[in-house]
């Protein structure tokens, strides 16, 4: 299976995962800290950066299949592999396959535990937000590059969109808006199949990695996911969205590290007193403009429609 990657550093080798709408470039604010103990490996999965759409159906089984299909062709299975969002269920799911496909997993706010009303909160919430990063393509340099133009873009992914760097909010936004298989995909993970779990005793190390402020992956999922992941340690990220390496990139690079290493660790020296800061209160101009841009938006496509 052809995809697209880079490979950063040496050492043991490291796959990272993005999820959906990104690319590995979602991994920019980590990847220099990773790739200084490991060799990693971040992947463009099918359809997003790089990497060409499959030829047949986008879902968490296919895009599991593909990466399965790429670590063979690679020669790396085995590896220990770390996923965000999307990215986080796929690492899940191959660790639930067995098999020696992965090694050591660290999922960051994995998709795929959302019930209820929770469903079409997800899959409507985060359809309207791609919709609306399509239409402001022209403007997206511009609005990535203020502190306000990011607190109007990502409060839903961050809980410090103003301190997301510009040129990563500017990357993200234009994967996230340049997807062919977005809309696709989206359906598939909040009413395409759910995701199963394993049963204790079965999975190589894992760690679950959660942000108290995630407003995509809500903190009461987090009980879901360990106990469909019984063998699952959870850690929790402060002052962090639905994105740790955008909004905790230091906290997010050790927990990565001490997760792999397979040695012990204990959550107050990942957390570290400097990479825990009390928030800044967000202006209150960027409060305004984000909550005008988001109104005007959303009946803007209401009209359209």
């Amino acid at each position: 299976m052809t995809l697209h990657h880079i490979r950063r550093g040496s050492g043991s080798p490291l796959l990272l995962v993005h999820g959906i709408g990104g690319s590995w470039r979602s991994w920019n604010t980590v990847l220099d800290q990773l790739a200084a103990e490991h060799e990693v490996i971040a992947v463009d999965l099918p359809g997003h950066g790089d990497s060409a759409p499959l030829t047949g159906k986008h879902t968490v089984g296919t895009l599991a299949d593909a990466l399965t299909a790429f670590l063979t062709e690679q020669g790396l299975l085995g590896i220990d592999a770390v996923g965000s969002s999307m990215g986080a269920r796929l690492v899940l799911e191959l660790a639930r396959r067995g098999g020696g496909i992965v090694g050591a997993v660290v999922s960051l706010d994995p998709g795929g535990f959302w019930e209820g009303w929770e469903v079409p909160v997800f899959y409507h919430s985060v359809d309207l937000s791609q919709r609306l990063v399509k239409v402001l393509q022209p403007v997206m340099p511009a609005l990535a590059g203020s502190a306000v133009g990011r607190t109007v873009l990502l409060p839903q992914f961050s809980a410090r969109p103003w301190a997301v760097p510009a040129r990563q909010a500017q990357e993200e936004m234009y994967s996230f808006g340049h997807t062919p298989v977005f809309g696709e995909l989206l359906d598939a993970l909040a009413h395409g199949e759910k995701q199963q779990g394993a049963p204790q005793g079965s999975l190589p190390p894992l760690v679950i990695g959660w942000g108290r402020q995630d407003r995509v992956c809500l903190p009461r999922q987090a009980a879901r996911a360990v106990a469909a992941f019984p063998d699952a340690r959870l850690y929790w990220f402060a002052n962090c969205g639905h994105f740790p390496q955008w909004d905790q990139p230091a906290e997010t690079a050790r927990l990565i590290l001490a997760a792999v290493s397979r040695q012990p660790f204990h959550d107050r020296d990942i957390a570290g007193a400097a990479s825990v800061p009390t928030p800044r209160p967000v202006p209150r101009a960027a409060v305004a403009a984000a909550v005008v841009g988001l109104v005007a938006g959303a009946l803007w496509l209401l009209r359209r429609r």
